[in-house]
């Protein structure tokens, strides 16, 4: 995506915060503080997602439960798309959060279909090879 340069003026306190955030991460400033921008955004626009760190990178996830938000997508798509279903496999779920989940969806699509394709891809054929220690041998 083309960039374009705008100035902004951003608080001392927030630039600390950032530059933390860049020594952490071993990315510049302009790469973080641009994802930082990007999910803002995304959490306006879908109230009740966060972003946090996990194994596998930045992920969306419902607030207050932790899990990632591709899961529930993935639930609910094997569910034949019916919230019902959905609300049996995640009870412990609020149906405002059941409902953050699937408009965050709406609005990033690729994003989370793209994760749930990598989940798939994990056979237990790949899982040996890739890690075979996990592997349970015959004695």
């Amino acid at each position: 995506m083309p960039a374009i340069q705008k100035c902004l003026r951003i608080p001392k306190d927030i630039v600390k915060e950032i530059e933390e955030l860049v020594k952490d991460s071993k990315k510049d400033f302009t790469t973080t503080t641009n994802e930082l921008l990007e999910e803002a955004i995304r959490a306006h626009r879908c109230p009740g997602i966060v972003f946090t760190e996990g194994v596998g990178g930045r992920r969306a996830r419902i607030a207050g439960a932790g899990i990632e938000v591709w899961e529930v997508i993935a639930a609910y798509k094997n569910a034949g798309n019916v919230l019902k279903r959905l609300a049996k496999t995640y009870h412990w779920l609020t149906q405002q959060q059941v409902k953050s989940a699937i408009s965050y969806y709406r609005l990033y699509a690729r994003e989370i279909d793209t994760l749930i394709g990598e989940n798939e891809s994990w056979t237990p054929e790949r899982i040996q090879k890739k890690y075979p220690f996990l592997s349970v041998g015959e004695r």
